[in-house]
């Protein structure tokens, strides 16, 4: 047998005690202390010598570009690209900046209204006035155009623009200008501190056994909005629960501890936290008593639940307190902290990665790894870990909650997607609104037959232009084909290519009636109901609904899906 000619440690000539003990301590310690402290050392000369770089090219610019630098607009864009090649939720904000209270706390100083930029307008117009705001009872109506805000007008203005300009201090009185219809109208509004409400809608489902709630956000105070909605719904006889996260992105983390423990016992692990700094390692316990530990809850998720839904939706998955349902989340893995910079300015920065209390740590995007187009890869299902729930079941780690029981929505035709987000879909409600002082309640609104041909009428004559994504890419291939010399060989191919993409928007309006309607029942039932109204009628139909219901009204189901 050929030995090693390395010896260990224990057939070493020399005695381990003495001089050679401590010189022995000193090559298996300090040498990796010492090369640990070369590597820092060469990645603080990279900083230095970077820093030190970026300070002379602006200085050269400063002094000799042929024209004058605003600092604030270069130098913030070098930071904003700085912070584009982390992550999407690292950012920089200014002194004292609205968006991040309003993101922490969920209030802000204004007057309470959605707005959207409208491009045949364009202008900004009202969206949505939320109820009980000063929009709202000044008078303020969903299809306003904003014409100008203290005598200031705002054509062109894009809308971050123009809801800065709606903001201000709590207490001030501004004149807001819109035109309704052919007509012009004037609101003197005081501007007051606005709470949006983070569950807007809460009650019974038909079946009347079966609370339901509806939350949109963590901001402060969201687990006392869901505690109050748990106890009233089961006030009313709830015995089962639906709890929607639905395009849900998420807030803090101790508002999703205090909202998981609503249903799990004192003193569960629901979230801890790794950073590279040891203070940003945190342990997230259940702290007191829950409202119901037993009720049986179905959680509704899907790709735009994020951050703390994740968590929420993940821990009573990993406690097989609940079924989750729906489409897989967002991934967001990552926890943000704000840190305070220089000149009272703010950056909230991803300090750590969180992890659910069967260990796994569901981000799904690797921002460190980026492909060639700039997007984030995502972790392939088949290089993903296997962990276990409390009682056994597998989950897995890298992508979001995968949910117990999938349930997805219909898909639908691109141009019925381009018709929802456009100027004409909007318009047509808003027309209907104005001439129907009041609908049905919710559950009993829908458009009839008449109003429905009315529509279809209307958008077919409006000028909406389907399917323009695929007509401009056409117009790029018969470009380059041109150029290539093969105009005539490949012309009748192309005029057949581009008579199919030419729809018949009344027919295809007709046909896919039973799609579009509910879009359209909800756009309406948010100008007389708002948030509540919408948020009700978003039920009507709705695919997710109608599993829960089957899945909580089937006990052995339930237990079964749970691997009880």
């Amino acid at each position: 047998m050929i030995k090693s000619r390395i010896q260990s440690p224990t057939s070493w000539p020399l005695p381990l005690n003495g001089a050679w003990r401590y010189i022995l301590l000193f090559i298996m310690y300090i040498v990796p202390l010492c090369v640990a402290a070369q590597k820092k050392e060469n990645a603080n000369s990279a900083i230095s010598r970077n820093l030190e770089l970026f300070n002379d090219i602006y200085k050269q610019l400063d002094l000799f570009y042929v024209d004058s630098l605003n600092a604030d607009t270069v130098i913030g864009w070098g930071i904003r690209s700085m912070l584009q090649q982390v992550d999407p939720f690292t950012d920089y904000y200014p002194d004292d900046d609205e968006d991040l209270r309003q993101m922490a706390t969920g209030k802000y100083a204004g007057i309470g209204s959605v707005i959207r930029y409208h491009k045949k307008e364009q202008r900004a117009v009202i969206s949505e006035p939320y109820e009980g705001t000063p929009s709202q009872l000044a008078g303020v109506q969903a299809g306003d155009v904003i014409l100008s805000i203290d005598g200031k007008d705002v054509k062109g203005m894009l809308t971050p623009k123009v809801s800065s300009m709606l903001r201000g201090e709590a207490g001030t009185t501004f004149e807001l200008k819109v035109r309704r219809g052919e007509e012009e109208k004037s609101f003197l509004i005081t501007r007051q501190t606005i709470q949006i409400p983070q569950v807007p809608y809460a009650g019974m489902l038909a079946d009347g056994q079966t609370g339901y709630i509806y939350l949109t956000g963590f901001t402060e105070g969201a687990c006392r909005e869901v505690r109050d909605a748990l106890d009233d719904v089961r006030r009313q006889g709830a015995k089962r629960l639906v709890f929607d996260l639905r395009g849900n992105p998420g807030g803090a983390v101790n508002e999703a501890v205090d909202i998981a423990n609503l249903f799990l016992p004192k003193g569960k692990k629901v979230v801890y936290t790794k950073g590279k700094m040891t203070r940003t390692n945190r342990e997230y316990y259940t702290a007191t008593e829950p409202v119901d530990s037993v009720m049986p809850v179905i959680v509704l998720v899907d790709g735009g639940s994020a951050s703390a839904s994740e968590i929420v939706a993940g821990s009573l998955q990993d406690f097989d307190r609940a079924v989750i349902m729906g489409t897989r989340t967002y991934g967001k893995g990552l926890v943000q902290m704000i840190r305070e910079v220089a000149y009272h300015g703010s950056l909230k920065m991803t300090t750590s990665r969180y992890y659910i209390p069967s260990g796994r740590c569901i981000q799904a995007y690797d921002y460190r790894h980026l492909n060639a187009d700039g997007s984030a890869g995502t972790v392939p299902d088949s290089l993903t870990k296997v962990f276990h729930t409390a009682g056994g079941r597998e989950v897995r780690d890298g992508g979001g909650i995968k949910p117990d029981v999938e349930v997805r929505p219909d898909s639908l035709p691109t141009m019925i997607t381009e018709l929802i987000n456009s100027d004409e879909f909007f318009d047509w409600a808003t027309s209907y609104c104005r001439n129907h002082p009041t609908i049905p309640p919710i559950g009993e609104f829908k458009l009839g037959d008449e109003d429905y041909a009315a529509f279809a009428d209307s958008i077919s004559t409006s000028g909406f232009e389907a399917g323009k994504p695929a007509k401009e890419l056409l117009k790029v291939l018969r470009d380059v084909i041109k150029r290539e010399g093969y105009q005539e060989a490949t012309q009748a191919e192309l005029d057949a290519l581009e008579a199919k993409l030419t729809y018949d928007i009344k027919d295809d309006l007709l046909r896919f009636r039973k799609e579009v309607e509910p879009y359209l029942c909800d756009e309406i039932a948010h100008r007389y109901y708002f948030q509540r109204g919408g948020a009700q009628q978003q039920l009507v139909g709705d695919p997710c609904i109608e599993r829960a219901l089957q899945v909580l009204s089937n006990e052995g189901e339930y237990n079964k899906i749970l691997g009880k």
